[in-house]
């Protein structure tokens, strides 16, 4: 089974080179033409830190509840730690960081990825007075199959640990975690055997040159295999909350609004050998043109594995369409894919797939991944109810944007209603999204009674009629939360 990598809970070389990935970068490579591993780890530590966080509300896939993790400075002058998404959360989160010398400083979320496994958080570098920051720079290109490396981490709650691996795939599927929580899709993973245990979650995965080639997400129960996120996305993204920095400094509480494009098709690829796609209808001479465009080191090509329904590409795509183009060029990996989404939001792509032997030319809208992510809940006596993400919709092959219980508290917990439930009337009325359900909750006054009709995702056909008890005058009235990630705190 695999888990995600990985909280602690507590309820290839390259040539020397200069490394011009930003501001507050470490000093041209060649004098570190023959570095050690004990060189690399001294210079890497200053930049590791042990996270704390706690997630004040359940919200989408997550609970919640406190844990610990890794991060690791990225850019010193601005303040930017790299983790895990699933350790900055989707929903609220309350943190702090920890470096080396037991120095804390408070953190805020500034970004997480709708899709892939990871997220930012900012802290003021002023605040930390008694070592000098250390930054690791991001080279994904620097990633091949032999390269040794090593985690440096915060491994099964120790402060500082270091686990060597050799990198053994660079082309992994993305794990599955859970049937029902978060997972990460569209994109390859690496693999290798570190052996990594709760905490390291966030950590760098670090060549010799002390250069980041991954980051620690996830790992296999029951083995050493662990899993890598590839970190082409992540410097992409790293690039553009660079200038989101106010001009009077990372210690501001507010910061501009980060911009990071994310375009998506609601459907999730898979890659699959050529032997594979011949048996999904791959015809010969496309497997020919294929190859001989797209070069001896590409084995496979990417196929859909399913559709969330209504989105843009429901009534294009099948599972099993073998994707051969994009905008008129072959598809080989998920990098093309993501880069060609990205600049296509709320635009159009061309997309030619190949079913059954038969070519298939069509032309897909470009939704707004963040759009389609929640970023507000409304709390009912300590309940979240908020819509349906394309996480959970894709989970349960369902339309995103439904009424989603992440958390019942005191009055839906009362009327039997169960976590992850879908809520679709109250009162005799519909409710198909959450602002409808918290119009009709409005109206009920205190001591009322009310039918309610929800369903479970493993019975979605069966919906079950249970009667609501307004019983919350011990609860704040009904509230609303948006996230705002200027400052990294929910408003209400």
């Amino acid at each position: 089974m695999e888990t995600p990598a990985k909280r602690h809970r507590t309820s290839g070389d390259r040539a020397a080179e200069t490394v011009a990935d930003g501001p507050g970068s470490f000093e041209p490579r060649a004098r570190l033409s023959t570095p050690t591993w004990e060189q690399t780890i001294h210079q890497v530590s200053s930049a590791i830190v042990v996270l704390k966080t706690t997630g004040a509300r359940a919200f989408d896939t997550e609970a919640a509840g406190s844990s610990s993790a890794t991060g690791f400075v990225v850019d010193r002058e601005r303040g930017l730690i790299l983790t895990n998404r699933h350790v900055v959360l989707p929903g609220p989160v309350v943190a702090e960081a920890v470096f080396q010398n037991r120095e804390e400083v408070a953190v805020r979320a500034l970004y997480r990825d709708p899709v892939h496994d990871f997220g930012f958080f900012r802290f003021d570098p002023a605040q930390i007075r008694f070592m000098q920051i250390g930054e690791v720079p991001l080279v994904p290109e620097a990633a091949r199959v032999g390269l040794e490396v090593r985690v440096v981490g915060n491994d099964s709650g120790e402060k500082l640990s270091i686990l060597s691996a050799t990198l053994a795939r660079l082309d992994r599927d993305a794990p599955a975690y859970s049937k029902d929580g978060y997972n990460d899709f569209n994109t390859f993973y690496m693999q290798a055997a570190s052996g990594t245990k709760g905490g390291s979650s966030g950590s760098p995965v670090v060549d010799v040159l002390g250069q980041a080639v991954g980051l620690n997400a996830g790992s296999k129960s029951r083995t050493n295999a662990a899993f890598f996120l590839p970190l082409d996305r992540v410097l992409r993204a790293l690039h553009a909350l660079r200038s989101c920095c106010p001009p009077e400094g990372p210690g501001a509480a507010k910061w501009l609004q980060p911009c990071v494009p994310r375009g998506t098709l609601q459907t999730v690829f898979k890659y699959a050998g050529f032997d594979e796609a011949r048996r999904l209808g791959l015809r010969p001479e496309t497997e020919a043109a294929v190859r001989s465009e797209a070069g001896p080191e590409v084995t496979g090509m990417l196929v859909v594995d399913s559709v969330v329904p209504g989105g843009p590409a429901h009534a294009s795509l099948e599972a099993g369409d073998v994707v051969v183009r994009l905008n008129g060029q072959v598809l080989r990996d998920f990098i093309r894919l993501e880069g060609e989404l990205d600049a296509a939001v709320k635009g159009h792509v061309e997309m030619v797939v190949e079913r059954g032997g038969a070519e298939i030319s069509c032309k897909l809208q470009v939704d707004d991944l963040h759009s389609i992510s929640p970023s507000r809940f409304l709390e009912v006596c300590s309940g979240v109810v908020h819509a349906l993400s394309y996480q959970q919709a894709r989970n349960f092959c369902t339309e995103i944007g439904k009424c989603y219980v992440a958390e019942v508290g005191h009055v839906l917990g009362q009327a039997n209603v169960p976590k992850r439930a879908i809520i679709t009337s109250l009162n005799k009325v519909d409710t198909p999204t959450v602002e409808d359900f918290a119009r009709e909750y409005a109206k009920l006054k205190e001591g009322a009674r009310a039918p309610l009709q929800y369903y479970v995702m493993s019975e979605r056909h069966r919906k079950r009629t249970t009667l609501l008890y307004l019983h919350g005058k011990w609860f704040p009235p009904p509230a609303w939360y948006h996230r705002d990630d200027t400052t990294g705190l929910w408003e209400k």
